[in-house]
């Protein structure tokens, strides 16, 4: 277990940047920050990525921890920790991009769904894996999945709400990657900076609140 995975575990929330403007990438992360967000994840589909990656580093240095993410090759990985990612994220399994972090010491959170990629990822280095995404399988498919894989570090993503984190958390998810229900693009292009934190800080006292709030994911 890396210390980056310890640290995810603490804060349990990853917030993810895709498609917006990049000269609204530092209030887009001040707003999160400000909202509690630690873990910021910027994907590299989005406009001057790699500088955005850089520019929060330099503005935000030992409070965001930065990391790339829609990394699906070993260019873009290198790109992205040339940058100063301190993570990578994919949305795929590829063997490449975990060799590649694992010979740099760069924790890869690949995007995993089956219990064969899931196993496989590991394997190869990865400090955790995405499960992705997890909207599309039934309510259950962790608490299955983590059945015989307890020892696996198991992020969430894709679908995860302020009605249904928790339940995610009950059945043993380390983390939460939150995209657009978190980072919500028309407010960032509006500017309205202000309600994206308030969002923010929904989903961090949600986290802090602990399991108590479960009963809020029923549906």
């Amino acid at each position: 277990m890396t210390h980056l995975v310890d640290e995810l575990k603490k804060k349990k929330l990853v917030a993810i940047i895709r498609g917006i403007a990049y000269k609204d990438g530092e209030a887009t992360a001040r707003a999160l920050k400000d909202g509690g967000i630690t873990f910021l994840e910027v994907t590299l589909n989005t406009d001057n990525a790699l500088q955005l990656i850089e520019d929060l580093n330099d503005h935000f240095d030992g409070e965001l921890i930065v990391g790339a993410g829609t990394v699906l090759n070993v260019q873009m990985a290198k790109e992205a920790v040339a940058a100063g990612a301190t993570y990578l994220v994919s949305p795929n399994l590829d063997e490449a991009v975990i060799e590649y972090g694992v010979s740099c010491d760069v924790d890869v959170w690949p995007g995993t769904l089956t219990p064969t990629e899931i196993v496989r990822a590991f394997e190869l280095g990865a400090s955790a894996v995405k499960v992705f995404p997890i909207g599309a399988v039934g309510d259950d498919y962790l608490k299955n999945i983590r059945g015989p894989l307890p020892h696996i570090p198991m992020m969430v993503t894709g679908g995860v709400t302020l009605n249904n984190m928790n339940h995610y958390f009950s059945q043993g998810a380390v983390a939460a990657g939150l995209g657009s229900n978190l980072v919500n693009n028309t407010l960032i292009a509006k500017g309205e900076f202000s309600q994206m934190t308030a969002m923010a800080k929904k989903y961090t006292e949600l986290v802090n609140g602990g399991l108590a709030h479960d009963s809020l994911t029923k549906h």
